[in-house]
């Protein structure tokens, strides 16, 4: 049981650091385009947006004082 166990650890492990990896070089070419950067900020502000009249929504919903 205990050597299934570290072999999923060592799999999510390896996962994680394989997209850490390509992550890492990606990330410093897109953060160099405009256009990108003004696309993922408009996204985060939209995203923010909807987060927040969604919480809203549940909250009435739900009874909760804001």
């Amino acid at each position: 049981m205990t050597h299934a166990f570290n072999g999923a650890i060592a799999r999510i492990l390896l996962r994680y650091g394989a997209g850490a990896l390509t992550s890492w070089g990606l990330g410093n070419q897109l953060a160099r385009d405009p256009d990108i950067v003004n696309l993922a900020a408009t996204g985060i502000g939209i995203s923010i947006a909807a987060g927040t009249e969604i919480f809203y929504k549940v909250a009435k919903r739900n009874g909760w004082k804001l």
